[in-house]
């Protein structure tokens, strides 16, 4: 499992990122985002609210369970090691966060899952990957982020770089030319307004977009 997903990522780039979205719509979601050519999508668990945090699992479960491995579906805003059983559980095949948390990457591996935390600085980029990381996530990437992914991977060009945060059907080539191996892609692509309209074609449609903007 672990050999598949890294390919998936080194191929096709893009993780699609979900938020805020109930489990009756993620699968929809899921199967838009599969029609537009993305195999891969994130469930993100909301720090603010842990009560509900048993709905991103079962969200992550109604994506494995609707698709299989047709569709790669990870876990994020992952912070404990309790998380990352709980998303393993689910059915999550990889493990995002927002820091570097040594813990979670070391439970993470632990449990065969794809290790994919985050970082901003130099020191936390190298500390993730020395801790046992497959990727690390850049965020977030916000104004001149692609010339910032391009510094850090000219001495860390051992370690595959995602970007995260801020990342567009526009821009999302300029991260790949400056060195990042993939990316997450959240609103501009998940947007939760079309969600809930039912507008999942949209989706499919900004997902074809993206795709075909960084095969150019």
């Amino acid at each position: 499992m672990r050999e598949q997903v890294i390919k998936a990522v080194l191929e096709g780039k893009i993780i699609a990122i979900v938020r805020g979205v109930d489990t009756d719509s993620v699968v929809k979601i899921a199967e838009a985002l599969y029609e537009g050519g993305v195999n891969m999508v994130e469930v993100t668990f909301n720090q603010a609210d842990p009560a509900n945090f048993h709905k991103t699992a079962d969200s992550i479960r109604a994506i494995r369970e609707a698709m299989g491995d047709k569709m790669l579906v990870g876990a994020g805003t992952v912070t404990s090691p309790e998380l990352v059983q709980m998303a393993a559980d689910a059915g999550a095949m990889y493990i995002i966060s927002p820091d570097t948390d040594i813990d979670v990457i070391k439970k993470t591996r632990e449990l065969g899952l794809v290790s994919m935390p985050g970082a901003y600085t130099a020191t936390e980029a190298k500390q993730a990957h020395n801790a046992g990381a497959d990727f690390v996530k850049l965020f977030p990437c916000i104004e001149g982020a692609p010339a910032y992914v391009k510094a850090l991977s000219a001495p860390f060009n051992h370690i595959k770089f995602l970007a995260v945060g801020g990342v567009s059907a526009e821009n999302a080539r300029d991260f790949l030319k400056a060195g990042a191996v993939g990316m997450g892609v959240g609103s501009c692509l998940v947007n939760k307004a079309w969600a809930d309209a039912g507008e999942y074609w949209r989706i499919t449609e900004e997902a074809k977009k993206i795709l075909a903007n960084i095969s150019k």
